[in-house]
């Protein structure tokens, strides 16, 4: 634990000018930012009496080592450089506001020549446009049940639209007339395109028109005594209607608006976002995050709307989605302290004029108020399920540095797990944990080579100095002028930049030990290293005769299982991915005039060596790149292998 006294900058030599500001640790990783009207005062408020800090500021500044600030000229430009900076660095005691990717939306693959309607998880990738986000995966399945009766667009995975259109049959949906069948050519690509955008306008609020358009095309049927005609555009009609009261009009004047509102404690604050478009609710998220040091709810809302919309625009531009993610108005239960230099910012953003206000009276501030209950409601259910969470990640972290005798808590575990088969195929994997939580952007995988025939023990070693290795030539780079683990080409965290403070391998005394000898060899002798045996849950130092044995309920050991298991997890499900690739490529090995690519095309097209088996020689004969004679001989040794088999 480090004494922040020992780095507090000399009386005086802080500016009282705006500007941001950077706490670094013994590694000089970034670990917080911040940005203030006054860096002087701002930055002395850290270095008060220890006992009087808010918690998790008490415990940033002393892991920090190092603080440093930059001057800007305006509050605007402290607002973009402190979100550049916690992009850039993602500070582990900065809170982030990434979207939660549990939660479900309904995505349209306009990339795809017939594209897809379907319910999505996940990052947002360009040519998808997406909508939602909903709460429940159900509401969107029911919302599309409603409008596919309008909008007969295809639902299918590409598994299922590719081996429709080989049998020459749709299917249930598609006699249902749930689907335009595009599988079989019902509609052609621009028909079905159009179907799919008129369902994106419905969806994005242009409801009058085609409610207009339908009522016209309703009133020429019955009157050219088209009767079955015009009863069906009655149905769709009512399926339109139903689909529209579960977006109830909650703002008459068609108001264009997120409503955001905060529930908090000294600890964390939950919060909860209203989307608004068109008067209609068309989406709401929220999060729940630790609070980094004592703040109000302005406080909590200026973070908020920095990173918040400053991420929302950049995955708009990389995914190419039209129209602006920033709305016209942004509801606030406070206004910041510099809310005018926020909604400049904010309207830099959207490209026109964003209004950031508290709601006082009328539909706005009922709406408002509604958004305030939904925060406290997750804010209280959060308590339920997370009152032991904190608290048994605390204390396994407590218990494995006095069971295992390190200088400090181990913040930073990583973990080594190897998997083969009978020594083929054989891989690592390398899993990280910070504060008792997976961080799988730092999760690494390792194709074997040099120890690959030798055991795991072997194996590990390789690993260990592997990972070492490019730790300590990414240190002397970051020595020679670089920033701090940041890779001055891509400008993106370094793969291998910071060190852990517990090495767990997979495996007993042997491991432990191969692994502690490489360390010991490559002069790192600040990590410490131990191995989980799975038969025992024995945990092995290196060069020890005796394991150390945890209590079966013991918080620590749980801790550890749980980070053995993701390594082994990770390392299996890349051992897998190995191996199915080598299967699946294996059995057209030799075929004359087939390279590598046309092997790829072939498995691409057919989905599986199985499938391609069922193939006829014209069929195989379609795909780009094939000819007749090379299906032949496709064929010829598919035959071969399975008479051998």
């Amino acid at each position: 634990m480090a004494d922040p006294s020992t780095y507090r900058p000399a009386p005086g030599s802080i500016p009282d000018q705006p500007g941001v500001y950077k706490f670094r640790d013994a590694t000089k990783r970034v670990i917080y930012v911040g940005k203030a009207k006054s860096l002087r005062s701002r930055l002395n408020s850290y270095f008060a009496d220890l006992s009087g800090l808010h918690p998790r500021t008490r415990q940033m500044v002393t892991t920090a080592a190092s603080v440093e600030w930059t001057v800007v000229g305006t509050e605007v430009e402290a607002l973009q450089l402190e979100y550049n900076w916690i992009k850039e660095f993602d500070p582990r005691f900065n809170v982030r506001y990434r979207d939660d990717k549990s939660y479900p939306v309904l995505a349209v693959t306009l990339n795809e020549e017939f594209p897809r309607l379907h319910v999505y998880r996940g990052a947002r990738k360009k040519g998808v446009r997406y909508f939602g986000p909903y709460a429940h995966a159900w509401a969107i399945r029911e919302t599309l049940d409603l409008l596919l009766r309008v909008f007969p667009a295809r639902t299918c995975s590409a598994g299922v639209f590719r081996r429709h259109t080989q049998i020459g049959r749709p299917c249930l949906l598609g006699y249902i007339d749930k689907c335009s069948a595009p599988c079989v050519g019902r509609v052609t690509a621009e028909q079905h395109r159009s179907i799919v955008e008129d369902f994106c306008d419905f969806l994005a609020g242009r409801t009058d028109v085609m409610i207009r358009r339908l009522e016209k095309e309703m009133a020429e049927a019955s009157e050219q005594l088209e009767f079955e005609r015009a009863a069906r555009l009655r149905d769709d009609l009512g399926a339109l209607r139903r689909a529209m009261e579960k977006q109830a009009v909650v703002l008459g004047d068609g108001t264009d608006a997120d409503v955001v509102a905060f529930a908090h404690d000294e600890l964390e604050a939950a919060v909860q976002v209203f989307h608004v478009r068109g008067g209609r609710v068309r989406g709401q998220r929220g999060w729940v995050i630790d609070k980094v040091e004592e703040m109000a709810v302005r406080d909590l809302v200026d973070q908020f709307l920095t990173q918040f919309y400053g991420e929302q625009v950049e995955l708009a531009e990389q995914t190419a989605e039209a129209g602006s993610p920033v709305p016209r108005e942004v509801l606030v239960p406070e206004l910041p302290s510099d809310a005018d230099a926020i909604s400049e910012w904010l309207s830099d953003l959207r490209g026109s004029r964003v209004q950031l206000r508290v709601p006082q009276r009328g539909d706005k501030r009922a709406l408002a108020e509604t958004v305030q209950r939904n925060a406290e409601e997750a804010f209280q259910q959060h308590k339920l399920r997370r009152a032991g969470d904190l608290t048994a990640r605390s204390a396994a972290l407590a218990e494995l540095q006095e069971q295992l005798g390190l200088d400090s808590a181990p913040l930073r575990i990583e973990c080594i797990d190897i998997s083969h088969i009978q020594g083929s195929d054989v891989v690592a994997s390398l899993v990280v944990f910070e504060d008792g939580v997976p961080r799988k952007s730092e999760y690494r995988r390792f194709a074997l080579r040099e120890a690959a025939t030798e055991g795991d023990v072997a194996s590990i070693a390789e690993v260990v100095r592997r990972r070492f290795h490019r730790y300590l030539k990414e240190n002397e780079e970051a020595a020679a002028g670089s920033k701090p683990g940041i890779d001055p080409e891509t400008g993106r965290p370094r793969k291998f930049a910071y060190p852990p403070n517990l090495l767990v391998v997979d495996g007993a005394g042997p491991q432990a030990t191969a692994a502690a000898d490489v360390l010991a060899e490559l002069g790192i002798t600040d990590i410490a290293v131990v191995g989980l045996a799975k038969r025992l849950e024995e945990v092995w130092l290196p060069a020890d005769p005796d394991p150390v044995i945890l209590p079966r309920t013991a918080e620590s050991l749980y801790l550890l299982q749980r980070v053995r298991d993701e390594a082994h997890r990770f390392a299996i499900r890349y051992h897998r991915e190995k191996r199915s690739k080598r299967v699946q490529v294996s059995a057209l090995d030799g075929v004359p005039g087939l390279g590598q690519t046309r092997r790829a095309a072939l498995i691409k097209h057919f989905g599986s060596v199985k499938k391609l088996r069922q193939a006829g020689v014209d069929e195989i004969a379609q795909v780009p790149g094939v000819g007749r004679r090379t299906a032949e001989a496709v064929v010829a040794a598919l035959q071969a292998g399975e008479r051998e088999s």
